[in-house]
């Protein structure tokens, strides 16, 4: 090879294909049989070739990229994006899916009005293959905006009524059910729950699904606090649930930042956890396995999900069909000490 940088040619001699077959796996076509596409791209790797982007963007009229977009309405979107593992779980998912497609993520913020229009000519401009978006906001426009606009688009968590377009999601208010019936068995009939603000995208579900279980039991009244997915706002929100509420046996917090500023709360004020107030949270985080107590919660696969968004955006993109596809995970409950 010389001075120059090994080629289609040295990678289909290093292969023994042809190379039309070579060309074909570097460009995502899928026409090209497992093993065959495993002998090139192990030819690849040994000899070093790097495809010319710009020459196989010519060819394919794809970038080679996806936006990965956080998207919100509301205010305290930094704190947010910044304190809750949710986000740093959804990258672990996306990240392997791309990385195996050679395809790289461009990390884009929608946290403004301004922001929103930008990003969709940005896409219209080409300047990523298609989105990945994950809405904080039941209200938020982007989805439909990205929808009107052609764009290939897969969010994270179930679209507003109306708006056709490729998801994934968990069935909130199963995993809301799932706690309450267990809170029901182990003997607690006080229940209070440190909610998710109004407008994020899974409150009413897992408010409602919480509610159900206990109304079924005859237990009406369930107090609700919301907080804002922090370990503060949780502390906060126990803090008036005790003082309001003190007869409370049991809280179940939407996420388990909530649930640990809950737990970190009662430990303060002498308040034993779980023999006096059972809690449970939700998404199995690194949060809840933390100690002094290790968190009762509802997991949320979330590496799972987020590599399926991936997955629903990259088969979309490879096929070229309009109809968006989606996928719902169930939740089961992890029960540990907080219970």
């Amino acid at each position: 090879m010389g001075n120059r940088g090994p080629t289609l040619e040295d990678v289909a001699r290093e292969a023994g294909v042809s190379r039309a077959t070579v060309s074909r796996v570097v460009n995502g076509v899928r026409n090209v049989a497992p093993d065959i596409q495993r002998s090139v791209r192990d030819a690849i790797a040994r000899i070093g070739y790097t495809p010319n982007q710009a020459a196989r963007s010519l060819v394919t009229r794809r970038t080679g990229t996806v936006a990965l977009v956080l998207s919100a309405t509301g205010s305290g979107f930094t704190t947010r994006v910044f304190s809750d593992p949710f986000f740093g779980r959804v990258v672990d998912g996306v990240l392997p899916v791309l990385r195996e497609r050679a395809i790289q993520p461009v990390l884009l913020v929608a946290e403004s009005e301004q922001a929103r229009a930008q990003l969709v000519e940005y896409l219209r401009q080409g300047g990523a293959d298609g989105a990945l978006v994950v809405p904080l906001d039941e209200d938020d426009p982007l989805p439909a905006m990205l929808v009107a606009a052609g764009l290939p688009t897969v969010l994270f968590g179930r679209p507003r009524d109306g708006e056709n377009v490729g998801f994934v999601d968990l069935d909130n208010a199963a995993g809301a059910r799932l706690a309450a019936e267990h809170l029901w068995a182990t003997g607690r009939r006080r229940p209070a729950t440190i909610a998710a603000p109004a407008t994020a995208p899974t409150a009413g579900e897992r408010l409602d699904g919480f509610r159900e279980v206990f109304a079924a039991h005859g237990v009406t009244s369930v107090p609700v606090v919301r907080g804002r997915f922090t370990v503060d706002s949780g502390r906060r929100a126990m803090a008036r649930l005790l003082r309001e509420h003190p007869e409370t046996d049991a809280v179940f917090a939407a996420n388990d930042l909530m649930a640990r500023g809950a737990c970190q709360y009662l430990r303060e004020h002498g308040v034993a956890v779980p023999g006096a107030v059972a809690v449970v949270g939700f998404d199995d985080s690194v949060a809840a396995r933390r100690p002094r107590p290790q968190l009762t919660t509802v997991r949320q696969p979330v590496e799972r999900m987020a590599a399926a968004m991936a997955g629903l955006l990259v088969e979309r993109l490879d096929t070229g069909g309009a109809e968006p596809a989606s996928k719902v995970f169930e939740p089961v409950l992890v029960v540990r000490d907080s219970t």
